[in-house]
């Protein structure tokens, strides 16, 4: 990776650090107080004339239809004319929530037969997001699909080429991407202030029976308030079970397991921040350690990715762990280390550490000097201050931390994105070949894990190879 600019680096040190005091004691001097810097928030909900009205309508009216729909609706001159859910007590719930005369449908297809339906949100089990995002498009409605974009690694061509033929806007639902401290994090490291990327580590784990997927079943689920040969669409056929249908995720038949559903936030995550197209290798492990319900994935997983070196980045490693048995309570991060620093991301903030690797390797301390008889080790002192010069002072804040405005709401924000892509054109950061960069690795990394083996993958074309 080529150097970044001094006067760049030089600059948002400066900007970063502020007041701090220089001092010639040592080559690296470190600033007292840490910057906490408040970010702008970068829209602004605004009123749109009527002929902009977008009417959405949602397909699959689960935990995150429901929770999609609530975020979108929010969004100026959004306006819902209908949804479609397999389990009936879903439709009724949403006319409780949005008006009795709300069209509601279990057949996806109506949904994209009416001609005042203008996008759809997309929330069904993985297994159908690619049939019903490709009809979609191909009835001329714009897409806001959940993630992961597809149930398999085969599916996402077609998804690609479809948005392709038909222009139509689609976008996947990894909220993150459109995040101000996703934006901040991708400039502090273009900046080049932490160095050369070397090294990213992540993870999202969840304690207790919800964060597992052990999700609550109604009393009324049964074959007639389920439309259950819907539901297993390609899948294989299997007698009707309500646990299969209401914690779906468990199953590797309708959904892609902990890598599908947390990995890919986290890829598409690190994606938007280092502007990579994704890793080359990959290999990933773990198992079934506490949840033996009946699920057949795993509820921890480990995952090693190489990512090649590009015009943006360095080549570096990425370790990735999703544990559903986390005894300290959960939670998650994102830290990218450098030869220079680190920059770690939580939810709404972000922290800048600089620690620069020392140019010169310096003697003594746990070292083979103090080995050296008396006679060597001064001449060995003469010897390296005559080969390395002292070097000029430099200032290191000892942290910078960005944090969202109160009230910002990513959700919102990538919600606002995916309407001003249909009113204004504007560019979709999180489109269907992006979506693909981020549910590969992570639906590869699966695969690597039930088939003992290393995957390799082509970052530039979303395929394994």
């Amino acid at each position: 990776m080529s150097q970044q600019p001094k006067k760049s680096r030089r600059s948002f040190l400066k900007k970063a650090i502020g007041t701090a005091i220089i001092t010639s004691a040592s080559t690296q001097v470190v600033a007292n107080s840490k910057n906490v810097i408040t970010l702008s928030q970068h829209f602004e909900p605004k009123k749109y004339a009527a002929n902009d009205q977008v009417n959405i309508a949602v397909i699959g009216m689960g935990i995150m239809g429901f929770n999609n729909l609530k975020t979108t609706l929010q969004v100026p001159g959004v306006k819902l004319v209908g949804v479609c859910d397999l389990y009936t007590g879903r439709l009724e719930r949403a006319k409780e929530l949005y008006g009795k005369d709300l069209f509601t449908t279990r057949n996806y297809k109506e949904i994209l037969d009416r001609k005042d339906v203008d996008a759809v949100i997309i929330a069904t089990s993985d297994h159908w997001h690619d049939r019903i995002s490709i009809d979609a498009m191909n009835k001329g409605k714009h897409v806001y699909c959940e993630k992961p974009m597809v149930h398999k690694l085969e599916e996402g061509a077609a998804v690609i080429a479809t948005q392709k033929k038909t222009g139509k806007v689609f976008q996947v639902g990894s909220q993150g991407v459109s995040s101000i401290i996703t934006d901040k994090a991708r400039e502090v490291l273009a900046s080049g202030v932490i160095g050369n990327l070397v090294l990213v580590e992540t993870w999202n784990d969840r304690q207790g029976g919800l964060g597992a997927w052990q999700y609550s079943i109604p009393r009324d689920a049964s074959k007639a308030t389920v439309d259950w040969d819907n539901f297993l669409g390609d899948a294989p056929k299997v007698p009707f079970d309500p646990v299969r249908f209401f914690r779906w995720r468990n199953y590797q038949d309708y959904g892609t397991g902990m890598a599908g559903d947390l990995f890919v936030h986290l890829f598409s995550r690190l994606h938007a921040v280092t502007q990579s197209n994704g890793p080359n290798r990959i290999y990933a492990t773990g198992g079934l350690r506490y949840w033996k319900d009946g699920r057949d994935v795993a509820d921890i997983i480990c995952g090693l990715y190489d990512y090649p070196a590009t015009k943006t980045h360095s080549e570096f490693t990425l370790q990735m762990r999703v544990n559903f048995v986390d005894g300290s309570g959960g939670g998650g991060m994102l830290r990218l280390v450098g030869t220079d620093g680190v920059i770690t991301l939580g939810g709404n903030s972000m922290k800048v550490r600089r620690n620069k690797t020392p140019k010169y390797p310096g003697y003594g301390g746990w070292d083979s000097f103090d080995t050296f008889t008396a006679a060597q080790q001064e001449e060995y002192k003469k010897w390296y201050l005559a080969n390395h010069p002292p070097l000029p002072p430099e200032v290191l804040q000892p942290e910078t931390e960005y944090r969202a405005p109160e009230g910002y709401n990513t959700d919102l924000h990538h919600h606002m994105n995916f309407y001003k892509g249909i009113r204004e054109n504007a560019p979709i950061r999180e489109d269907a070949l992006f979506g693909m960069r981020a549910a590969g690795p992570a639906i590869a990394a699966n695969k690597s894990l039930y088939e003992r083996k290393v995957i390799h993958w082509d970052p530039e074309k979303a395929v394994e190879m």
